[in-house]
């Protein structure tokens, strides 16, 4: 059935003392192996671990940039016409907790073509000669980058009466 374990002991006709059955403990090879062991063990659990904070972290930032991104495109939508949407940019990234800086904006306008076969051309401003006129068409290019630099996104979102 089981395998019963024979103590040893010291007695006077047994061949080992009693300081070798007190002394029966780990040597110092067996301790160098053993942590060796181990070390080879936990290296690869710990950089295991580092790379699963460290991309944790960037898949918050990358989140919080398409947060900010998101409500910065949904407040130019709806905000009323004008030549300047920064405000709405500054509070989207402001909503998260971030400087004003973290979302800009470049500005087109369509100029529409001579006659309805003629194709029209992008200008480059918010609207021209800085007047906002009624049926202008406009095209708000979005970037929001983190605080930290790493992480750039771009939307655009084009704006018109019509």
């Amino acid at each position: 059935m089981g395998k019963v374990r024979k103590r040893v002991t010291a007695r006077a006709d047994n061949p080992r003392s009693a300081a070798q059955v007190e002394d029966a403990g780990f040597s110092l090879v067996e301790m160098v192996v053993t942590i060796s062991l181990m070390g080879i063990a936990m290296v690869p659990m710990m950089l295991a671990s580092w790379t699963l904070v460290k991309s944790s972290a960037q898949n918050r930032n990358s989140t919080r940039v398409e947060t900010v991104l998101s409500n910065a495109a949904d407040r130019v939508n709806r905000a009323p016409e004008s030549c300047d949407y920064s405000v709405y940019l500054q509070a989207a990234s402001l909503a998260e907790g971030w400087g004003t800086d973290n979302a800009t904006a470049v500005y087109h306008y369509y100029v529409p073509g001579a006659t309805a076969v003629a194709n029209g051309s992008w200008q480059t401003g918010s609207c021209p000669n800085g007047v906002y006129e009624d049926g202008l068409v406009q095209k708000v290019d979005i970037t929001v980058t983190s605080p930290d630099g790493n992480l750039h996104r771009s939307v655009q979102v084009v704006k018109s009466q019509i």
